[in-house]
């Protein structure tokens, strides 16, 4: 088969399409022949050399796909060759083949062609984990959601507006909020113009949010715990600002807030096969209905994924960017 590879760490020019060894599922994986990827910053991290997948896992980027079962490793049950699929990956979606504990793996929900199918598996199971399992955001709170224009972002506002919660988001620019007004956010921040912990005081009456979904991390640390209301829940789930900031415990302590931080791609198998779950019984139900969608921005040939990277960094886009297999 053909993979993306990176020889040696470096910008978008350091993918490379070549010719890899076929995986072979393992007992308890499934083997899923590829349509379709998608590209996450955690995937641009690993073209950097900062990032590897955890041990076991493919050594090529891509963190979700989508595709059909080729085979059935030792003890799989519950699939069969031909199935079409989608599948949450501690790497190898950018590859013409990949082998996924079945625990990772979804059918393509109804209504949805299989390789938008690809734009699913990442965000929807940071989300719920992070937003429902660790948050546990009720209807009726606030939801606060940073770089709402993002793949991570336009699925958090619409799974918090689908639970009967208000959104917030802080996006780029006039364009990219608009987009996410379309997507049912409430309250339209743009960060480049203003101060979110001001305007989300002003849109609740004081109160601020009840869940915060933070990219930044260390840059929005002090400004997130300012935003947040009584018993409010802070979920960190990047670093895009950093990795180190000063944490005034006092106004924590009299907000009696909370502050958690994940990692999805390092979590242990079982964890990832429980959140996998959950997202099937509560999440994939409003995808078929119509009420939840994935947003694609762009596709791009599985060969240029380095053109797919240089899009990314630019920053320009709205919601998922795809790798299709001609």
């Amino acid at each position: 088969m053909h993979a993306i590879t990176i020889p040696e760490p470096g910008g978008p020019e350091a993918l490379v399409w070549a010719e890899v060894p076929d995986p072979v599922p393992a007992e308890g994986e499934v083997l899923i022949e590829v349509a379709a990827g998608a590209v996450n910053r955690a995937d641009l991290l690993q073209r950097q050399g900062f990032y590897d997948p955890p041990p076991g896992a493919s050594p090529y980027p891509g963190l979700e796909c989508s595709g059909r079962v080729a085979a059935l490793g030792p003890g799989v049950v519950g699939w069969s060759v031909g199935d079409e699929v989608c599948a949450l990956l501690g790497g190898g979606g950018y590859a013409e083949k990949v082998a996924v504990p079945a625990g990772q793996v979804l059918p393509v929900p109804q209504g949805l062609d299989l390789v938008t199918a690809a734009a699913l598996p990442e965000v929807t199971a940071t989300v719920w984990s992070n937003v429902f399992m660790v948050a546990h955001l009720r209807p009726g709170e606030t939801l606060l959601v940073h770089g709402g224009a993002s793949g991570i972002g336009t699925m958090a506002i619409q799974l918090g507006k689908a639970v009967g919660a208000r959104v917030a988001v802080t996006a780029g620019g006039p364009e990219k909020l608009e987009r996410c007004a379309e997507l049912g956010a409430d309250i339209l921040i743009d960060y480049r113009e203003q101060d979110f912990v001001e305007e989300l005081k002003k849109a609740t009456d004081g109160a601020g949010a009840d869940v915060i979904l933070d990219i930044m991390g260390a840059k929005y640390l002090d400004r997130n715990i300012k935003a947040l209301a009584v018993n409010g829940r802070l979920a960190v789930i990047g670093l895009q600002g950093g990795v180190k900031g000063e944490l005034n415990l006092g106004a924590l302590l009299a907000k009696r807030a909370a502050v958690t931080a994940t990692s999805l791609r390092m979590r242990p198998l079982e964890e990832k096969a429980a959140i996998m779950a959950a997202v099937r019984e509560h999440v994939w139900p409003l995808v078929a209905a119509g009420t939840v969608r994935p947003v694609v921005d762009s596709t791009f040939p599985l060969p240029e994924a380095a053109e797919a990277h240089r899009a990314l960094e630019s920053g320009t886009h709205v919601g998922k960017m795809l790798l299709v297999r001609s």
